[in-house]
């Protein structure tokens, strides 16, 4: 059975469309250049933080995030850039007796964002509040001792097969594989996208009945 369900930021429950725009900004290059560059450096497998190097060689992101926050310009995302299927089902899943969680590869500064959204979720914590990045096994384990569930009973859903799926499934625990954003878009087709994933959705929407289904089944 189910009785946590976990899920990952960026892509997952905020669209990261205007973000990854005021990166572009920043550099000073066309935002659909940025976006074209993202996407090539995704679909050959490489760092997404290779693409800043493409267009200012050496470029140190942590650096550049505090560059942006002095002038200004912080890292920020609000109630607009949710995806509008993110409250109905963090709700719908509560109101079942699920425990929610949200954990994702994301700095202290967007930590403070997200609770500020008063999200239904049991918690709420990031890869620099726990000290581990994904897919560092170590970011699993802090998911597995922070949900009140055995790791076979805690699904974690996320957009990306290589950051999200593979070392969720290799740390014991079921996932969740939703078909948007970049990395969802373009890693679709790869054939551990069947193999790996527990469930393959196209929206946080269709969680409710699914687990559901699974935990009928399962008792």
């Amino acid at each position: 059975m189910i009785r946590a369900v976990v899920f990952d930021v960026g892509e997952c429950l905020v669209d990261e469309t205007r973000e990854y725009g005021t990166w572009a900004d920043w550099l000073g290059v066309p935002r659909h250049t940025f976006a074209a560059v993202f996407g090539a450096v995704i679909a050959q497998g490489r760092d997404y933080r290779e693409t800043f190097q493409v267009f200012r060689p050496g470029f140190d992101l942590t650096a550049e995030r505090e560059r942006r926050a002095e002038a200004g310009k912080p890292e920020w995302f609000g109630e607009d850039d949710l995806y509008p299927d993110v409250r109905p089902t963090l709700s719908a899943l509560r109101a079942a007796g699920l425990w929610v969680g949200v954990a994702g590869n994301q700095t202290v500064r967007a930590g403070g964002l997200l609770r500020g959204l008063d999200l239904p979720a049991d918690l709420i914590a990031t890869s620099d509040d726990w000290g581990a990045s994904k897919p560092d096994v170590a970011f699993f384990e802090h998911v597995i001792q922070a949900a009140p569930a055995r790791p076979e009973e805690i699904l974690y859903v996320g957009d990306r097969l290589d950051n999200d799926i593979r070392p969720a499934a290799e740390a014991g625990l079921l996932t969740a594989l939703i078909r948007r954003g970049p990395w969802g878009t373009i890693q679709q087709n790869d054939p551990d996208a069947d193999a790996v994933a527990t469930m393959r959705i196209d929206s946080l929407a269709e969680l409710p009945d699914r687990i559901a289904k699974i935990n009928a089944e399962g008792r």
